[in-house]
């Protein structure tokens, strides 16, 4: 009986072990920001475009024009058992261009610099929405015109 008993203790060990560790908050960083030490190494009135990507690196969002700033984005999101993930961190590194492409200004914004900007891709609906394949399939019964079938 011993050994029963002993099989089952650490059953429910484990499975304690495995309930409390899925309540255990978990953090994951999205993104890339470049760190202080090498934003001063980028200096401001001579450096351009490709010195910036060579010493600080490729950002993830460019302008939306052609010859427009970069924007390096870093995210740390919080995962807690069947909770919805949270945003509790976001920088944006800004580096700005002149008209020349020659650095004018780096600016480091956070989540306390303004309102939350949730980063989503929206989905464009398709179809007929809700209508499903039966309603449409009988839908289009009555609007048959057979007048002119069979007169041969």
């Amino acid at each position: 009986m011993t050994g029963k008993t002993g099989a089952r203790r650490a059953i429910v060990a484990l499975t304690c072990a495995a309930l409390l560790s899925a309540c255990v908050a978990q953090y994951r960083n999205h993104g890339y920001l470049p760190t202080d030490e090498e934003l001063q190494n980028v200096i401001v009135g001579v450096d351009t475009r490709d010195t910036v990507a060579e010493s600080v690196g490729v950002p993830g969002i460019g302008g939306v024009l052609e010859g427009g700033n970069y924007y390096y984005v870093g995210s740390q999101v919080r995962h807690y058992g069947a909770y919805a993930p949270q945003t509790v961190d976001r920088q944006i590194v800004a580096v700005e261009f002149d008209p020349e492409g020659v650095v004018s200004n780096i600016s480091r914004y956070g989540l306390e610099d303004g309102r939350v900007v949730t980063l989503t891709r929206r989905v464009t609906q398709v179809g007929d929405g809700d209508i499903g394949f039966i309603r449409r399939l009988f839908g289009n019964i009555g609007g048959l015109d057979l007048s002119g079938f069979g007169n041969n």
